[in-house]
């Protein structure tokens, strides 16, 4: 079977909410990214096939396929067509897998993949409020959904407490999990370790989520999110702007045009579970990315699971057997954010950047998603 490389990842800095990023336009944010991936590479733009890019919430200045517009923005050739997906968290990761998938099949060969989300720009479900003289606002409302589901509003914070409970994770251990999360995003900063990896923008050259002054008696002294739970902020994801993009290409198109991979995609699954538990489908989806790969636990040598809620990564964590040093080892969303349509591809560009400096072999990366859904991407690399 033909496969897919990695031959470039770049992202922003990623921006806290109404932070450095926040005054800048998606558009400029998203073509900034596209046009240095162009130049890190090397590659003719012409050469490229489609960009593919995840956004979610597109409405206003993120409305109108993004994609598209961003790689015309960018000042980069009109020939070349743009698509904006959408599966909420792992919308930027699945446009990897759109991307692979398109080269793996022989029908394209350079394809740019990525993602943008300003959450300061676009608050986070604006899309569900955009409607005219309707009675419901989101589609939990609809008759056909509370058949099946219920009439209870689906809720992420519910779903982390449930998970929680489920899986007895105490308050005290999620918290020890987000404070080493915030400490581990600081060393690999001030060691220099996403320097590579960032271009800089709108003035903003360093991730401003990571807290060097929070602690457990700070996060102690916070209240839940909701009444009677376990999760607070602290042990959520921040609200984030960001954009990231990767250059995917066949084997053909690494020789036509002198590139030098970083990585080949060696394994993609995409897995549906409890819509109301929302965010459990990563513990499945890995198990059979495992299997369809033939790699076992142990053959993975990094680990990613996207910091949702500290709770969704212990409850991964105690199913899979993984060990701290192997998992989320540069801090996770937690402290670096979670700009929703480009997690995916910034979590897989440090992901490769830590592979390349360790000089390890393979990782998987893995999210919970909106739809109890979760994608699972393993990485070789070269």
């Amino acid at each position: 079977m033909p496969e897919a490389f990695i031959v470039e990842a770049v992202r922003t800095p990623v921006g806290k909410k109404n932070g450095g990023l926040s005054s800048q336009h998606p558009v400029d944010v998203a073509a900034h990214v596209l046009q240095t991936l162009i130049e890190r590479t090397g590659i003719d733009p012409g050469a490229v096939d489609d960009v593919i890019l995840g956004n979610t919430d597109s409405v206003g200045p993120q409305a109108g396929d993004i994609a598209r517009l961003s790689w015309l923005a960018a000042g980069l050739p009109q020939h070349v067509p743009g698509v904006t997906i959408d599966r909420q968290c792992g919308s930027s990761q699945q446009a990897v897998h759109f991307a692979a998938q398109a080269v793996m099949s022989g029908t394209q060969d350079v394809v740019v993949a990525g993602g943008i989300q300003m959450m300061s720009v676009v608050p986070i479900n604006l899309a569900w409020t955009v409607g005219h003289d309707l009675a419901f606002s989101s589609p939990f409302q609809s008759e056909s959904w509370q058949r099946h589901y219920g009439a209870e509003e689906i809720d992420q914070f519910r779903a982390a407490d449930l998970i929680a409970e489920k899986w007895n994770i105490t308050r005290e251990q999620m918290e020890e999990y987000a404070l080493a999360s915030h400490a581990r995003a600081v060393h690999a900063i001030d060691s220099g370790y996403f320097t590579g990896q960032i271009t800089p923008f709108g003035g903003l050259a360093v991730d401003e989520g990571p807290r060097r002054d929070t602690s457990l008696e700070r996060m102690a002294g916070l209240p839940t999110l909701r009444e009677g739970g376990r999760v607070t902020a602290a042990l959520s994801s921040q609200i984030s702007d960001a954009a990231a993009a990767l250059l995917v290409c066949s084997a053909d198109a690494v020789e036509r045009h002198d590139l030098k991979p970083i990585a080949r995609v060696h394994t993609m699954t995409v897995l549906g579970d409890d819509p109301v538990y929302m965010l459990t489908a990563p513990i499945a989806a890995t198990r059979r990315a495992l299997e369809r790969s033939g790699l076992t636990v142990d053959d993975i040598d990094l680990f990613e699971v996207n910091e949702a809620f500290a709770s969704v990564v212990l409850a991964w964590q105690k199913e899979l057997g993984v060990e701290s040093e192997r998992l989320n080892v540069n801090g996770g969303a937690i402290a670096l954010g979670h700009p929703i349509g480009a997690s995916g591809a910034r979590i897989m560009t440090g992901l490769l950047g830590e592979l390349q400096r360790t000089g390890k072999r393979y990782g998987l990366q893995t999210m919970c998603e909106g739809g109890g859904q979760a994608n699972v991407t393993i990485l070789e690399l070269l």
